[in-house]
């Protein structure tokens, strides 16, 4: 007599090991732009500049919308659809809110005749520019897998209740907030 015992299926879903993969690779690339940051730091036209106070602030909107994609996560797995709605649209305009405050640090460094770009500009302020302005286009990527998401939930007259679609744009918004906070953190203490 055999004995059969059914073991569950721990491969990971190929979705999220692609997802795995790209932030790998995102890993990989802010990592090489800030240690291209450092190693151009230690030339003599280097501009020391203070980052604008709002850089504070819109680091503070990214930790709460990393609680509000969680919160939503929670709240599709039980089933509460109406506050999963709420929430990721919470999540939408803090994301909106995040870069609106980017932007805004960039417009108070030109106020302040710190140039990001042209003929004026110093490689500090434009390192701060592109790896910024990269991650402001990974974060406004997510901001539009959430409004996909949000309207799939809206619209859709055949429910899918897989936590999947979710589950993934989660673990990318915590992604991009766990890398924010790596570069502001980077900005001010280490670079």
């Amino acid at each position: 007599m055999t004995t059969v015992q059914n073991t569950p299926d721990r491969r990971i879903h190929p979705q999220k090991f692609t997802l795995w993969v790209a932030i790998g690779s995102l890993i990989m690339m802010f990592a090489a732009l800030t240690s291209a940051y450092i190693v151009k730091k230690n030339q003599s036209s280097w501009l020391e500049f203070p980052l604008p106070r709002i850089f504070w602030y819109s680091t503070g909107v990214i930790i709460i919308s990393s609680i509000t994609i969680h919160l939503a996560l929670k709240a599709f797995k039980a089933r509460e659809m109406g506050r999963y709605r709420q929430l990721i649209t919470v999540t939408m305009l803090l994301g909106l809110l995040f870069l609106g405050m980017q932007y805004a640090g960039f417009m108070d460094l030109e106020a302040r005749n710190i140039a990001l770009t042209g003929p004026k500009s110093n490689s500090a302020a434009s390192f701060l520019l592109v790896i910024t302005g990269l991650h402001m286009a990974h974060v406004l990527g997510g901001i539009i897998a959430l409004l996909v998401i949000f309207v799939r939930a809206s619209t859709s007259r055949v429910k899918n209740y897989s936590s999947l679609p979710i589950e993934l744009i989660s673990t990318y918004w915590h992604f991009v907030d766990i890398l924010w906070i790596y570069l502001f953190i980077f900005y001010n203490w280490i670079g």
